[in-house]
């Protein structure tokens, strides 16, 4: 299957009409959602847990079929693709991910190359680990290439994931709550990280999970709210990352600032 480069402007992802139902129980996890995400567009995707975020991430990943509806991804439809083939060209990191701890970290961004867990050292030509190195350096981890991944801190497997994913050069880059459980110097620079990626690559298109508007790189143009499994608000940022739309999609007063393209979310119950 071929994905050919992808423009700006160009449709990277469509959702028309999507649902997502557990069969076991019925729940609707997502529920009528319609969207477009284009080359070159940075989203942040929040909502509060169980709101279907991830499930959201799933299906742009081409890691599951909706119940309903139709996604395509790349310009291949679900349903009618050979998916692996397809997430061949989506960079998806989580925190979730399948890494061996005692794996250096220069051999868990080579993998990136075979997309597999265990390196394939057979596959790692000079060309391969070079363009490795070069993503490590990209990511400010140029520095952790022989210390084991277990024992690097959160942001730095974060940023490690992050050049793993890259090695595929994909045109859709997935980030599921890459923020999760990293403390104030590790988030600035996975932030920074993440705005030195958007302004160099500006075909990538990425999208975030994430909880916390203080996680949001300045890069980040646009936004999309779910609140128990639909869209509340999707667009760009300035219009969508408001009081009255936070509030309206977490059920309490939220007050939004922003300074320097970044922003603060905080919350009190009315008085």
């Amino acid at each position: 299957m071929s994905v050919h480069t992808t423009d700006n402007g160009r449709i990277v992802a469509a959702l028309d009409k999507v649902s997502v139902r557990r069969l076991t129980t019925d729940q609707v996890i997502l529920d009528g959602v319609d969207w477009r995400v284009r080359s070159g567009e940075h989203w942040a995707l929040l909502g509060a847990n169980g709101a279907g975020k991830t499930t959201l991430l799933r299906l742009i990943g081409a890691l599951m079929h909706p119940t309903t509806g139709t996604v395509e991804v790349l310009g291949h439809r679900l349903g009618r693709v050979d998916v692996r083939e397809l997430r061949a060209h989506i960079g998806l990191v989580s925190p979730a991910q399948r890494v061996p701890q005692d794996a250096p970290g220069l051999t868990v961004v080579l993998t990136g190359h075979s997309g597999t867990v265990q390196p394939l050292w057979r596959m790692y030509g000079a060309e391969v680990r070079d363009r490795a190195q070069a993503l490590m350096a990209e990511l400010d981890v140029k520095e952790l290439a022989e210390r084991p991944y277990g024992v690097c801190s959160g942001g730095q497997r974060a940023r490690i994931l992050i050049a793993r994913s890259l090695m595929a050069d994909p045109a859709l880059l997935l980030l599921d709550e890459p923020f999760n459980a990293l403390d104030l110097p590790s988030r600035e620079d996975l932030i920074d990280s993440m705005r030195r990626l958007a302004d160099g690559r500006p075909g990538l298109t990425t999208i975030t999970v994430t909880h916390h508007l203080e996680e949001l790189s300045p890069a980040i143009g646009h936004a999309l709210l779910l609140r128990e499994g639909r869209i509340q608000a999707s667009g760009p940022v300035a219009d969508v990352l408001t009081g009255a739309r936070l509030t309206a999609c977490f059920g309490r007063p939220i007050e939004v600032g922003r300074h320097g393209g970044r922003w603060t979310a905080r919350s009190g119950r009315a008085a």
